[in-house]
């Protein structure tokens, strides 16, 4: 794949314009908290069709199951539900909104690219028609929850939050971290550690997966924590203080799923998040550019404009190359779609690794290629470094990425 097609390139325009007239008026509002994401991301929905799309995959979905068929895998066409020859269409959407505002592509991200595929591909028949209609619509806000204080790029051998039997039900008692959509959301799938008392070494336990809803008894959604970018995505924590849970809310409703614990649940999830910030750099970098550009024309010193300067055209050259390595990256992403081909963690760590830098790097640039007027917040760069360095560390910090992809290449006997 060398270039977007003309399907991608009309979704990318229409897009374009609907972020000109409903995003980029509002940044000040979302940047500020006065207002929420959820509203935009749901007119989105609405405009482009995108809810009545995902509804009417859900309905052919779960018409499937309730045939007999027990495929449970989530649809390989990412966050919007479609099939893998829909992958660059989702992927234009997210790159094109992470130009204006990051944070709206992170709280839309999380609930339908790792909340709504741990349900479909965990969950029983009952469960996925119990929580899956309003979430994949985005009528309902989810939320994934596995880090903790003391858990971050440990998720599992630091998990602290702990889950026992009572009966046939099971008490919840931890707290997480870090968690994107946490003050809002409507539906949060949580992960627990199983303590059967037995003196089992606590790294070691078994990793269960359930689904809370708002308002239980002793579950508590903690307010936004500030932050030092994505200022449009709200991140609090979670509190849970002896929630009983019934078997229904453990996705499955069994201790043994074939598919694995826990562990596999989440891990199944890792590429599709370290992929998706491939699409959120390139939106990044390709706004910098745009505005680097720009601001070359007309910004004059020493009464030559500045992009007349050879220092000057190096940083912006260095953008350039960063988009193109970058934006292959994605079509290299695509492509596997298209073929049924699924993307190893390893090489996924090595996307998000190199674009999440490549990012940071332009975002940086962009600031000192503006001078002053970079660090006013009445120049948009200085939001896109702030957003920009979030990727860093955002889906796995970049050094834990650094040792999958060593693993990934020591590991293969091909060497």
């Amino acid at each position: 794949m060398l270039e977007w097609s003309d399907v991608d390139i009309a979704v990318r325009d229409a897009v374009r314009d609907f972020v000109d007239k409903e995003i980029r008026p509002h940044l000040d509002d979302l940047e500020s908290g006065d207002m929420t994401p959820y509203p935009i991301i749901r007119k989105l929905f609405s405009t482009f069709g995108i809810d009545a799309m995902a509804k009417e995959a859900l309905e052919r979905r779960l018409a499937r199951l309730r045939d007999g068929d027990e495929s449970r895998s989530a649809p390989s066409g990412g966050m919007f539900g479609g099939g893998g020859d829909q992958a660059g269409m989702g992927f234009v959407v997210v790159s094109e909104l992470c130009r204006a505002s990051m944070g709206v592509v992170t709280g839309m991200g999380v609930s339908l690219g790792l909340t709504v595929p741990t349900i479909q591909s965990r969950g029983t028949l009952a469960q996925q028609e119990r929580w899956l209609p309003e979430l994949v619509t985005y009528e309902k806000i989810g939320a994934w929850a596995i880090t903790e204080p003391d858990s971050g790029s440990d998720a599992f051998g630091g998990m602290k939050s702990y889950v026992v039997r009572d009966g046939d039900d099971y008490i919840l008692n931890g707290q997480k971290t870090f968690i994107t959509n946490g003050p809002d959301a409507d539906v949060t799938v949580v992960y627990a550690k199983l303590d059967e008392g037995d003196g089992a070494d606590k790294r070691a336990r078994k990793v269960l997966t359930f689904v809370l809803d708002r308002g239980m008894d002793g579950f508590v959604q903690g307010k936004p924590f500030r932050k030092m970018g994505i200022h449009s995505s709200r991140t609090g924590e979670l509190f849970f203080d002896n929630v009983r849970l019934g078997r229904d809310r453990l996705l499955g409703e069994t201790e043994d799923n074939s598919a694995g614990d826990g562990r596999d649940s989440a891990r199944s999830n890792f590429s599709a998040e370290r992929i998706g910030v491939v699409a959120m750099a390139l939106g990044v970098i390709e706004e910098c550019l745009r505005l680097c550009v720009d601001y070359a024309r007309s910004r004059t010193l020493w009464g030559r404009e500045i992009g007349q300067f050879q220092l000057i055209q190096l940083k912006i050259a260095t953008m350039e190359v960063a988009r193109i390595n970058v934006r292959n990256m994605l079509f290299r992403v695509i492509e596997a779609a298209q073929q049924g081909a699924p993307i190893s963690l390893a090489e996924a760590s090595a996307m998000k690794w190199y674009s999440s830098q490549a990012a940071t790097d332009v975002a940086m640039d962009a600031v000192q290629l503006f001078g002053g007027n970079g660090y006013m917040t009445e120049y948009r760069v200085e939001q896109l470094a702030r957003d920009a360095k979030s990727l860093m560390i955002y889906a796995g910090s970049n050094e834990v990425q650094i040792t999958h992809v060593a693993k990934g290449l020591l590991s293969d006997p091909r060497g």
